[in-house]
């Protein structure tokens, strides 16, 4: 893959993140949350479409040549966030503090720029 085809796609999915985890300002704060927050509020439906959104983003990490230590990384960050927002009232505060997608995108910038 082109490395202007690879930073297309990092900026595609790096939207996609932002949507995920922090696309709306919570009125009267500087806290953010994104759909994941929202979604996530569903008991059971929310958190397992989350990790499926989320688990996509890891795959595309991948097709973009980040090395296993990375995708690790990015699965532990997928598995927390799944696991803990999982937990009802405390698993959606969680969400909104931990942001598992943004890490994620995070591990991949800077891989990506080494």
């Amino acid at each position: 893959m082109s490395t202007r085809n690879q930073d297309r796609d990092f900026e595609r999915l790096d939207r996609l993140v932002t949507l995920l985890d922090n696309s709306i300002r919570i009125p009267g704060t500087r806290i953010r949350v994104g759909l994941d927050g929202l979604i996530g509020l569903v008991p059971g439906i929310g958190d397992s479409l989350m990790l499926l959104i989320s688990l996509y983003v890891v795959l595309r990490a991948r097709m973009l040549g980040a090395p296993l230590s990375i995708i690790l990384q990015m699965l532990v960050n997928v598995a927390l966030d799944f696991v803990v927002g999982s937990v009802p009232v405390l698993g959606d505060i969680f969400d909104i503090a931990f942001k598992a997608n943004i890490r994620n995108i995070d591990l991949l910038r800077d891989w990506m720029s080494r």
